[in-house]
């Protein structure tokens, strides 16, 4: 299993990831909301201005304080590390 630091301290398996997108957009506030209702909202920013938000296979939506480029790189990373 490859954990993948989301920053703070806070990992996640890299082969559950399914997307990492910016918080930007209106569709994704709504999925935020309608996550943490269905409590499946994951905030590991803690506290901290959100800057990614990870989708996982299992249909958790982690919020995190590191940009998208920077878990990005942190994937890319692992792949060549195996």
């Amino acid at each position: 299993m490859k954990l993948i630091n989301i920053g703070l301290d806070n990992f996640v398996s890299g082969e559950k990831i399914v997307a990492v997108v910016s918080p930007d957009a209106a569709p994704i506030k709504r999925m935020i909301q309608k996550a943490k209702e269905d409590m499946k909202l994951i905030d590991a920013s803690s506290g901290r201005k959100t800057r990614s938000v990870i989708f996982t296979e299992n249909d958790q939506i982690i919020l995190s304080c590191l940009t998208v480029e920077s878990i990005k790189q942190r994937t890319s990373e692992e792949d060549i590390n195996e």
